[in-house]
């Protein structure tokens, strides 16, 4: 997979994994003091640069009345370059629970358009599962949430969790799998036709994906 590392304006508290060589690196508004603070130089640098408060040289600027997010912008400009997994930091933490929903939707856009998202927390990491799976290796402990991502989620199967599913339905009107754990065990997370949005304890790392 071609690797996307875009770095948002919320709260920031290290990488969860080495940044490939190859991986396609932007800073979205905000996000440019993270990559500053790690020494990183990014491919692009985009956004109204509401947050930043300046405008760097060089950057992509937007006007702040417009349809998509800074980090929605990042994420057009990554699936552009060929991207097919994305890691979205600052992407969080931030104090506006409204640019959260809207990353929240922005891993669906991902999931629509054939690609990977994770949403990487201080303590959380959040993906979307579109008509596939996620694995985590046994050893692991904390919480992992599960919801109904728009329609109805058909075919829903949870293993190795302490809450098991077997081809069960998720609805967007009521939180089943919420506060679900880990318990030790290989733990996979898989639906047949709809998207799961999956929260879960970002020390649990990043799962494989079928």
């Amino acid at each position: 997979m071609k690797e996307c590392v875009i770095f948002c304006a919320a709260g920031f508290d290290g990488l969860a994994r080495p940044i490939g060589p190859d991986a396609y690196v932007i800073a979205a508004d905000g996000g440019l003091r993270h990559t500053e603070n790690l020494g990183l130089t990014p491919n692009a640098v985009l956004g109204d640069f509401d947050s930043l408060g300046y405008t760097p040289k060089g950057a992509g600027v937007f006007p702040v009345e417009k349809d998509d997010t800074d980090a929605m912008l990042a994420v057009r400009l990554g699936l552009e370059r060929g991207c097919d997994e994305f890691l979205l930091y600052g992407s969080l933490d931030g104090p506006r629970l409204d640019h959260t929903v809207a990353n929240f939707q922005t891993l669906q856009f991902l999931a629509d358009h054939g690609a990977v998202g994770y949403l990487i927390g201080n303590t959380t990491i959040v993906t979307v599962v579109k008509n596939g799976k996620i694995i985590f290796p046994a050893g692991l402990s904390g919480t992992i949430s599960v919801f109904c991502m728009g329609k109805d989620a058909e075919g829903v199967i949870e293993r190795g969790l302490f809450y098991g599913l077997e081809n069960g339905v998720l609805t967007s009107g009521f939180p089943l799998g919420v506060s679900n754990h880990f318990t030790g065990e290989k733990a996979e997370i898989s639906v047949k036709n709809g998207s799961l949005l999956v929260l879960w304890d970002r020390n649990c790392g990043l799962p494989s994906r079928e």
